[in-house]
């Protein structure tokens, strides 16, 4: 029951899921005709950055590591 409270195996990987969603949703809302591509491109950028900005402000391992 703990590892389900902290997360379970999605532990650590929920943004990249998330931001993974969202793209997949922008572009199929532009295929379905929803959004045009300026709104799909706005959508993936921003999401493509929050993945980035996470995968980049993980801990590379140093001293101060736990």
């Amino acid at each position: 029951m703990s590892n389900l409270i902290k997360g379970g195996f999605l532990r650590g990987h929920r943004t990249y899921i998330i931001s993974g969603i969202g793209i997949l949703s922008a572009i199929g809302g532009y295929l379905v005709g929803d959004t045009d591509v300026f709104m799909m491109a706005q959508s993936i950028f921003t999401l493509g950055g929050i993945f980035f900005l996470r995968k980049s402000n993980e801990s590379k391992g140093g001293i101060n590591n736990e």
